[in-house]
């Protein structure tokens, strides 16, 4: 789940990156995970999940409005995976496609 949520008080979407453990790749155990992009400048350790006691990874960070990034999942630092619920894909240079997540100018409260 990709959840985006306009903060008028500080004027950012607060973004909320979610996976339940049945959305991940099968067969995969995950020791760590991450959210890496054009936002943390594809930094593999700078955008850790934290995992619930219920198994869920989450992670929040906050955009600027009108802000469009590319992102991509990695698990325990070698295994790329995408959103499904990403706004859009673009190709990379990998030969696979990297999510695209679009934060709107228009400063309503918005739902990917």
């Amino acid at each position: 789940m990709i959840q985006k949520q306009f903060v008028k008080s500080r004027q950012v979407y607060k973004v909320t990156f979610a996976i339940a453990k049945a959305e991940l790749p099968e067969g995969l155990e995950i020791d760590t995970l991450s959210v890496v992009g054009d936002f943390n400048d594809w930094d593999k350790t700078a955008t850790p999940l934290k995992r619930s006691k219920k198994g869920t990874y989450k992670t929040i960070i906050e955009l600027q409005p009108g802000q469009d990034i590319q992102f991509r999942y990695l698990a325990n630092g070698e295994y790329w995976f995408n959103a499904w619920e990403a706004d859009n894909y673009i190709p990379n240079d990998f030969g696979s496609d990297n999510c695209l997540l679009i934060t709107s100018e228009n400063k309503d409260k918005i739902t990917a």
